[in-house]
């Protein structure tokens, strides 16, 4: 009998406890994406892979066919990768971003606040 991607994706996301909810959020789409991928006999292994990170669920067990437990253990357990690994992995959330991005504007605006001390009549 072949695998159900979907079926198994939702049992173990209910019997885990994760709220669809939850999972449409840590995933960025909405609850309907999260049950349409439920109905779906074969899933592409980047949805799967993202909701494994998401849940922090390491699906090479029930799916060895796609994924070897390395793929998901560096991102589950980013302590045990490189740093460079690590910041790999984070980049891609939106709080990176935001972070760096507010840490360059102070980085301005600090450099702004010394060049007016320097200079208060703004000549150059």
């Amino acid at each position: 009998m072949e695998k159900h991607y979907g079926h198994i994706i939702e049992r173990i996301i209910r019997r885990n406890g994760y709220s669809i909810s939850e999972l449409a959020r840590l995933t960025n789409v909405n609850r309907r994406s999260i049950y349409n991928w439920f109905n779906q006999k074969n899933l592409k292994p980047e949805i799967i892979f993202r909701i494994g990170c998401a849940l922090k669920h390491d699906f090479s067990e029930e799916f060895p066919e796609l994924f070897t437990e390395d793929e998901f253990q560096k991102v589950i357990s980013p302590e045990k990768t490189s740093t460079d690994e690590t910041l790999t992995l984070s980049e891609g959330s939106s709080n990176y971003w935001k972070d760096k991005y507010i840490k360059i504007l102070e980085e301005y605006n600090r450099l702004l606040v010394n060049q007016v001390k320097q200079d208060p009549k703004g000549n150059k």
